[in-house]
């Protein structure tokens, strides 16, 4: 039976919503402002709005899934809760030690990582497990105790909202970290805690504990959040149970996620990425980069054979040039993409050194940018946007916000003053900063998956991505960009293209022969049985159940691994070296160029998906419509790098372009959620959905 369902994104600034009505193939939007105090409230009225405009009520909705970079943007910007750590005697300071080396040699002022729980806030108790699971020490309660004690002395105590405990090879025996949970929420009810043989069960001590790190900073904001948002959805009449977007594109309950908030950080962007794999389908484009500018972030993800980059780790918030180990470590499953503080509500200034800098700080909804007129007195990506040419005034969000061009105007002259600049020079400063910044990121990304940026086009979706799109894709010398039907809402169509599914791994190290294979079935049975556990709390029958089998594995003596898909459902129906060796040396080929085939293989952890049906989406194909000349709705000067000055630019009305109807540029073609700037050497035309496909001359 035909039905609804609508996917709903919140945003840093702001909130998308997107109802697909399954009988008829349509598809109805709303963007609203983000309301940073009370997300839910954003919700109630995007919801309303969304069904009033449709004809449709709460009650007929029959599936919801929400996404969020809230969680990122939390971690992004040192908003969450204040947090303690409980480690093994001698161990608090991993958060420091790191893994003893430096992510760039060659730098020797490269920053280090500013982790989430200060040293005052570290605590060890008295205890060891050997590598095998073996007690060494019996857990000390008397040591738990002095936690108490030091949070009272301190006068902390009710401002602390979250623990994370971990413990050494606690993935091997939970047992210690199990009892001081346990002791921890007697003791002090009131904290929240997380513990790492749940958080992240996995070898390598240091990941495993900013990982639990980051999931306890995070989860008094995600439960608060999640439990008044589903009062919300009550109230506006939705009566069947919400499901969550996970980070590694998969759906899950909100029960899990509010335990696992961590695994929801990259939600938001994991369903971007996503629908550029849904988009990417309909127009037979394979290999692309997503990109999805938003009002806090931007998110660029390389897409490959009609699928992203998996990963069972990742880094949140690169703080030195985008490199890896500049970040926060998390290892959880995930969409592989790279995210920086780049976007729409970026905040301009001038640095130490008296430099323009952009971000990663943002101006959220409230006040915003300076020219949303709510306050806000400091320079965004939004303002210049505005200055430059590429926003209309009276048609932000469809016109439902005019934008202030005088109050973006003082806000610039300030910045301009201490740089001595013009307004206009110190606008187009802030666009090609936060430009620059996007395309190293995008260079970086794409350039550590071996690919090459000049064989790809770029999918550019959210309110900002359109805007942007056309210089990073010229920059990188890409064979153009696309820009979706309603851009920007598109991640909130991802959500509705994403099927209920959640990983789960277990460390198990063994170097491989012949009879491993049939130990691993025991493993990957029990990691089935949580699987099916999970899935059937989603609603999932067994039969509508797939498992994917993986497995980490390296050539013994090595210090790290690749995960490999195995082609089965029982590793013993594999052979080792008819099967197993070979899909391992074929992806650590592809990875490095070259593979060693003569040396022997160890595994140092299983990984089992288990998911269930993918939904579908059919859209209905573009009717002829008019042409550009009826589709025109004047001009404006906008401001083009090329021409290094303003230009006479013709404005089109999306929604009057229809299909095979061709613009050159420059140009500027608006929707009410976003607006697609096409410059100089771009030539844009609608396709049979929709999209508004960009190609750039050489």
């Amino acid at each position: 039976m035909a039905g609804l369902r609508i996917g709903f994104d919140i945003g840093g600034t702001f909130t998308d919503l997107v109802l697909y009505d399954e009988a008829s193939g349509r598809i109805h939007s709303h963007k609203l402002a983000t309301t940073a105090r009370s997300p839910e409230a954003a919700v109630r009225a995007g919801w309303r709005t969304l069904l009033a405009e449709a004809g449709f009520s709460g009650s007929q909705v029959s599936n919801a899934i929400h996404g969020t970079t809230l969680i990122t943007n939390c971690l992004v910007e040192r908003k969450g809760a204040v947090t303690l750590l409980l480690a093994t005697q001698g161990f608090s300071d991993v958060l420091d030690t790191q893994r003893e080396m430096r992510y760039d040699i060659y730098d020797l002022h490269a920053p280090q990582v500013e982790h989430l729980v200060p040293r005052p806030l570290r605590f060890e108790a008295r205890e060891r497990m050997d590598a095998f699971g073996g007690v060494i020490e019996e857990l000390s309660v008397a040591s738990l105790g002095d936690i108490a004690k030091r949070l009272e002395r301190a006068g902390v105590t009710d401002s602390v909202e979250s623990i994370a405990v971990c413990f050494l090879h606690a993935f091997t025996n939970p047992e210690h970290e199990r009892k001081a949970g346990a002791w921890l929420s007697e003791r002090l009810p009131h904290l929240r805690v997380s513990l790492s043989h749940e958080v992240a069960p996995e070898i390598r001590e240091y990941e495993r504990m900013s990982t639990t790190v980051c999931n306890a900073y995070v989860q008094p904001l995600a439960a608060t959040y999640l439990r008044q948002l589903g009062e919300v959805l009550r109230e506006v009449g939705f009566e069947r149970e919400m499901f969550l977007m996970l980070s590694s594109g998969g759906v899950s309950t909100l029960e899990t996620a509010a335990k696992f908030p961590i695994r929801l950080v990259e939600s938001g962007p994991a369903a971007g990425a996503l629908a550029a794999v849904f988009y990417g389908e309909l127009l037979d484009l394979p290999d692309l980069v997503s990109f999805d500018m938003g009002g806090t972030t931007a998110k660029m993800c390389l897409i490959k054979d009609g699928q992203p980059a998996m990963s069972d780790h990742f880094e949140i918030a690169r703080v030195h040039r985008f490199k890896r180990g500049s970040g926060l470590p998390v290892r959880v499953p995930a969409i592989e993409l790279i995210e920086i503080g780049a976007g729409g509500g970026s905040v301009a200034r001038v640095d130490e050194l008296g430099l323009l800098k952009v971000g990663p700080d943002s101006a959220g909804a409230d006040p915003g940018p300076a020219c949303y007129g709510l306050g806000g007195d400091a320079p965004t990506v939004t303002d210049a946007d505005l200055l430059l040419g590429y926003l209309d005034p009276g048609f932000f969000l469809g016109g439902r916000m005019i934008l202030d061009r005088a109050a973006a105007e003082t806000a610039m002259a300030g910045l301009a003053d201490r740089m001595g600049l013009t307004v206009t020079e110190t606008a187009h400063g802030i666009f090609r900063v936060v430009n620059e910044n996007m395309i190293s990121a995008t260079r970086v990304h794409v350039a550590e998956r071996g690919a090459d940026p000049r064989s790809l086009r770029l999918m550019a979706f959210g309110g900002a991505g359109p805007v942007h799109a056309y210089e990073i894709a010229r920059a990188l010398k890409m064979q153009g960009f696309v820009c979706p039907a309603s851009a920007g809402v598109t991640s909130a169509l991802g959500f509705l293209t994403a099927p209920p599914a959640f990983e789960f791994a277990r460390t198990h190290m063994e170097r491989l022969n012949a009879s491993s294979l049939i130990e691993l079935d025991g493993i990957y049975a029990g990691l089935e049985v949580e699987g099916r556990r999970v899935l059937q709390s989603a609603g999932i029958a067994d039969d509508d159940m797939t498992f994917t089998l993986k497995a980490d594995l390296r050539h013994v003596g090595q210090g790290h691994e690749i995960s490999v898909t195995l082609p089965c459902t029982r590793p013993s129906d594999m052979s080792l070296d008819g099967d197993l060796r070979p899909y391992f040396f074929a992806r650590y080929e592809e990875i490095y160029g070259h593979a060693h085939t003569h040396l022997d293989l160890e595994i140092t952890t299983c990984r089992l998906n288990a998911s269930g049906p993918r939904p579908q989406v059919v859209l209905p194909e573009f009717a002829a419509g008019s042409g550009p000349d009826q589709a025109l709705k004047g001009s404006r000067p906008a401001y083009f790098t090329e021409a290094g000055d303003f230009v006479d630019t013709p404005v089109y009305d999306r929604y009057l372009l229809g299909r095979g109807s061709t613009v050159r540029g420059p140009a500027i073609v608006e929707e009410r959620e976003s607006t697609a700037v096409v410059g100089p050497r771009g030539s844009a035309e609608i396709d049979r959905f929709g999209n508004l496909v960009v190609t750039l001359a050489e």
